[in-house]
Parts: structure tokens; sequence; C-alpha cells
């Protein structure tokens, strides 16, 4: 499952970090099964490589105050 970044904006910390969480793991049996020679889709190591950055810059932009979550602008016309 490939995410764009904006869908990654809305969410919260948590659930990116878990997200995070998700896509090192599978990371790591698609690079185990890339070493054992039994992958069959090598694009997907790519995508779950740019996945885990994406989620990396959504991060850093919460951190720097780049994005920040107003609930009070998001309902005002």
């Amino acid at each position: 499952m490939t995410t764009k970044g904006d869908d990654l904006r809305v969410l919260e910390t948590d659930e990116l970090v878990t997200r995070l969480h998700e896509a090192k793991d599978e990371l790591f049996k698609l690079r185990f099964q890339y070493a054992s020679g039994q992958l069959e889709s090598h694009g997907r190591l790519n995508a779950v490589r740019k996945e885990i950055a994406r989620i990396y810059t959504v991060l850093r932009e919460i951190e720097l105050g780049i994005t920040v979550k107003d609930e009070s602008t998001e309902g005002a016309a």
C-alpha cells in the first residue's frame, strides 16, 4: 500500500509511527526474501523505501512546525 504525502499529513503522530514500524518490518522481510532468492516483486523494495522516506519527511515537518494540525482553522470557512 503506497501512500502520498498529503494522505500522511492528515494522520496523527502515533499513527505515523505505527505505519513507520510496519513499513520497516515489511522492508526487513523483503530484504530477507531478496537475499534468499525468493523475492518475486523487486519493485516493492523501492516502493517501501520511498514510503518510509515519506513518513520520515512528514514526521520531520511536524517536528519543525512546518505542518501544524490546527483543528480551529479546519472547520472555519
